[in-house]
């Protein structure tokens, strides 16, 4: 049987390890926003942002999400290789257009977070 303080002392080496390695010039960058819809168009807004997302070169994952508990918001959570990526990525014409066209359907801005991700399922680390 394995007590707690081993499987404590397992992960903080695991944890250990992936931090030696992500040094600042390899660390990934992550968003994590909430986004109010004006009432009725939060399916609208979702396939915009969906569809400016293939080919975002450095972003490593971008899923857009239903608030089961708002009718009028999403969030958005955003993995990129490195955060110079992500400001790249907002000068892309795919990204411009669907700012224009998502602008009118947007409400107002939730809470957000900006995260340094390690790895985990979908992710690599490098």
């Amino acid at each position: 049987m394995i007590d707690e303080d081993t499987t404590l002392d397992h992960h903080w080496l695991k944890m250990t390890q992936v931090e030696l390695f992500c040094d600042e010039e390899t660390r990934m960058y992550g968003l994590i926003g909430k986004m109010k819809v004006i009432p009725g168009q939060r399916e609208a807004l979702a396939s915009i942002l969906l569809e400016g997302v293939s080919g975002m070169p450095g972003c490593l994952s971008y899923i857009v999400a239903h608030d089961p508990n708002d009718a009028d918001a999403i969030w958005i959570t955003e993995v990129w290789d490195s955060q110079d990526s992500h400001r790249a990525s907002l000068s892309l014409p795919s990204v411009q257009q669907a700012i224009v066209r998502g602008k009118p359907l947007i409400a107002g801005f939730g809470e957000r977070f900006e995260t340094t991700p390690i790895g985990g399922q979908g992710l690599t680390t490098r």
